[in-house]
């Protein structure tokens, strides 16, 4: 199944559409860029998975999303500067075969994470 994300606004009760977010690859501490996209209507990617199964190496990857820039957009007011900006989630990837689900549940004010199925 590869690698999917999906976004979920808790401050509204939605799913995080327009959400402007990045994949990067990791290594050694550097950040190279995969992909940028924007969240569907459901909070995901529009166009499926991140990586296929058969694309999905193991290693480290990142996920960046705009949280702030989201927000601001939805009409909330935050404050200058905002409490979360840019949430970055750092991972690793072991068994390739397996399918690796990232959702983040989020607010301007707080966020948690998982390994979703």
């Amino acid at each position: 199944m590869g690698l999917s994300t999906h976004v979920l606004d808790t401050m509204h009760g939605v799913p995080a559409g327009g959400m402007k977010a990045s994949l990067y690859t990791t290594h050694a501490g550097q950040a190279t860029l995969v992909k940028h996209f924007t969240l569907n209507e459901d909070g995901r990617n529009p166009d499926g998975p991140l990586y296929d199964s058969a694309s999905l190496k193991a290693g480290t990857y990142r996920l960046v999303f705009d949280v702030a820039g989201y927000f601001t957009a939805r009409g909330v007011k935050l404050p200058e500067p905002a409490f979360l900006d840019k949430v970055t989630l750092d991972f690793g990837v072991a068994d390739p075969g397996l399918h690796y689900h990232v959702p983040l549940l989020v607010s301007p004010w707080s966020y948690s994470t998982y390994r979703g199925s």
